[in-house]
């Protein structure tokens, strides 16, 4: 079948000029991103995030050709999907709930996965199918295992797959449960944001075998964790660098609690904004202290925080900051002082010399995960 974009080859190249170079990231990825153009997996409607500023964009190929075709070859990640299907794309509304990722963050994680030919993959979302078939590129599709828990996301991936003449295997299901049928694995790939990693994915895979993942804390951006399968079942590994999805549906958090009015009004001298902007090193480490949850969000010239305990809804506490101000408002509801906790946190992390996210790592067992400082003996979480 023709092709109806012109000059692809220059297309593919403009888009990973625009990734920065990076050891990991590798000239086998690239190429597989020559052999399997972006355009051939993103549907004539999206949401792209440009630039920096990551600017909020409608793209549409039937009415803005051009527009569309300019944003599937930037380094932008894509909305397909919002509010699991229940939404329409436009700008300001609905949840997204799956994407085309960024080229840099596909070409991250294949770069960490280090696929071989013949290794037999687990991916974990298939989303639009892009990865599915780079990694069919990098190892062969006859080992590589595609899940995909939205039935409609899942079909337009198997459509995106076969018009580029790609047939890995597809499953529709949950991916935390891994499919058992195909295991032993070799590399487990994830394009999901993932809180707690499920034994599965280390019992279906072989030792030595490799797992790649967007660890999500809710507080900061994702972590890039890699994992290796140990031959007495344990996974362990570091964390690598930035990764940020959407969460896995079957990990998402639950939303906060209404406020019942029995809260307490108190203050505090330190700036919302400490822990708002803090390095990747910071929010890992108050995370793995605290299992705390932080959004932010700026509303009428303030900036809102409101930090939850994930375990319990019902306990949150909402922290203000307004310019000009030397102490700044904080209403907690619940006994816990969440705000006094993920401060200590912060500070803890400031004694220990401020260490940035490379030195942190996690040990996966049946028990449940450690996360750890330099070496898997110095564990940090709870």
């Amino acid at each position: 079948m023709t092709d109806p974009i012109q000059d692809v080859e220059a297309h593919v190249e403009r888009m990973i000029g625009q990734i920065p170079a990076a050891p990991h990231r590798t000239r086998r990825v690239y190429d597989a991103m020559r052999a399997v153009p972006r355009h051939r997996f993103v549907p004539p409607l999206g949401q792209a995030f440009l630039g920096a500023d990551e600017i909020e964009w409608i793209i549409d190929r039937r009415a803005r050709p051009d527009d569309w075709l300019a944003a599937v070859y930037s380094d932008s990640a894509i909305v397909t999907q919002v509010d699991d299907g229940n939404g329409e794309i436009v700008l300001g509304a609905g949840d997204p709930t799956s994407a085309a990722s960024a080229p840099s963050t596909v070409a991250d994680l294949l770069g960490w996965l280090d696929p071989e030919p013949g290794h037999r993959v687990l991916e974990v979302g298939t989303g639009t199918g892009w990865t599915a078939a780079l990694l069919s590129h990098l190892v062969g599709a006859a080992n590589v295992t595609s899940i995909e828990v939205d039935p409609s996301v899942a079909e337009g991936a198997a459509k995106n797959l076969a018009a580029a003449g790609v047939q890995p295997h597809l499953i529709v299901g949950d991916g935390a449960a891994g499919w058992p049928d195909h295991a032993p694995f070799d590399r487990v790939h994830v394009t999901c944001g993932v809180h707690t990693v499920p034994q599965e994915w280390i019992v279906q895979s072989r030792p030595g075998a490799v797992i790649v993942l967007p660890y999500s804390t809710g507080l900061g951006d994702g972590h890039g964790l890699r994992l290796t399968v140990l031959p007495d079942g344990r996974a362990q590994g570091r964390f690598v660098g930035f990764a940020a999805y959407m969460p896995i549906r079957s990990q998402r958090p639950a939303d906060a609690a209404p406020d019942d009015g029995s809260g307490q009004d108190l203050t505090t001298r330190i700036d919302p904004r400490l822990i708002a902007c803090a390095p990747s090193g910071a929010t890992l480490a108050m995370a793995a202290q605290t299992g705390l949850q932080v959004t932010t969000r700026q509303q009428d010239g303030r900036l809102l925080l409101w930090v939850m305990d994930q375990a319990d809804p019902g306990t949150w506490t909402l922290v203000g900051h307004e310019p000009g101000l030397t102490e700044f408002s904080v209403y907690q509801l619940g006994d816990r002082p969440l705000w006094d906790e993920i401060c200590d946190a912060y500070f803890r992390w400031v004694s220990w010399g401020e260490p940035v996210r490379d030195r942190f790592g996690m040990t996966v067992t049946g028990e449940g995960r450690r996360i750890w400082l330099d070496a898997p003996e110095r564990v940090i979480s709870r």
